[in-house]
């Protein structure tokens, strides 16, 4: 059993030596564009959905509730999120292990099929523009007409 465990170490260790640098260069579109995931970005990405994934425990009542009201937030919107916390925390660490190789089907845009380093499921962070409930994004002029 220690030389399986040993094994599997060194393979790993070899894998992401072989991969590291393949993954880390950059091509001539990511460049231009600017727009597409990289391996940094999933490392990220994973990180944040394993420490911010309870957030999803605040987070599915209230879109619950938004949707179908408070009675169905109580009951179905807490199943919701400690369904959408489980499922946060093994993406998160799927992106962790992984983050130095494309993965089929994880492309930036939902409707392309191919490989690439975009997010396992659907919304890639726990807070963003549209699940906003933290107030960790402002608009751009709320400062200005505040002032």
């Amino acid at each position: 059993m220690k030389f399986f465990k040993k094994c599997l170490v060194l393979l790993f260790i070899l894998s992401a030596v072989c991969f590291a640098p393949q993954c880390f260069a950059q091509d001539e579109q990511d460049i231009v564009y600017g727009d597409q995931s990289g391996p940094l970005e999933k490392l990220g990405r994973g990180v944040i959905n394993i420490i911010c994934g309870p957030l999803e425990l605040i987070q599915q009542p209230l879109d619950v509730a938004e949707e179908k009201g408070n009675l169905a937030a109580l009951s179905y919107g807490v199943f919701r999120g400690v369904a959408m916390t489980v499922a946060r925390a093994v993406v998160g660490v799927t992106d962790i292990l992984t983050f130095y190789m494309p993965l089929p089907g994880c492309t930036d845009d939902a409707e392309d099929v191919g490989w690439g380093y975009g997010p396992l499921m659907r919304p890639a962070w726990v807070i963003d523009r549209e699940h906003n409930a933290f107030n960790f994004f402002y608009d751009d002029n709320a400062l200005s007409e505040k002032y």
